[in-house]
């Protein structure tokens, strides 16, 4: 739960504030269609340490109600995982939105295969909680 407005959580996934809610994103550029629907694409550059990494990614829904809203965004990082990341928005009263954030990784290779085995669900779990964190701090400023 958020205690902001819907419209001002929307505003947060907006290309123009994405940075605000993934401070890892470096950079952020519309390549293809409009950002307001379903196949736009963007040029995404994440910084990851001292490491940078760029990709396409590609709108797969785009839903914007006026009581529920909904981004779903996929990508390949790292030519070894496609990523899946879905943020639905439903408007509880006009001072509260449930954010439902879903997120799927899949290997793509047998690289990418073998360190999703690997990883600790502990860390997808913080990466998890400190998301939705940041995304209620942003909305109450």
């Amino acid at each position: 739960m958020i205690p902001s407005n819907i419209e001002t959580v929307w505003n947060l996934f907006s290309d123009k504030n994405i940075k605000r809610i993934m401070p890892k994103v470096e950079e952020h550029i519309l390549i293809e269609k409009r950002e307001s629907e379903a196949g736009a694409k963007h040029r995404q550059t994440y910084r990851e340490g001292k490491r940078l990494e760029t990709y396409i990614v590609e709108t797969l829904i785009y839903e914007d109600r006026e009581g529920e809203k909904k981004k779903q965004i996929q990508f390949v990082l790292g030519k070894a995982f496609a990523v899946t990341l879905t943020f639905t928005l439903i408007k509880v009263d006009d001072s509260q939105t449930r954010l439902i954030y879903e997120g799927e990784n899949k290997g793509v290779n047998f690289v990418g295969r073998a360190m999703l085995k690997l990883a600790g669900k502990k860390s997808n779990h913080d990466v998890v909680m400190e998301f939705l964190e940041r995304v209620q701090t942003e909305a109450g400023k």
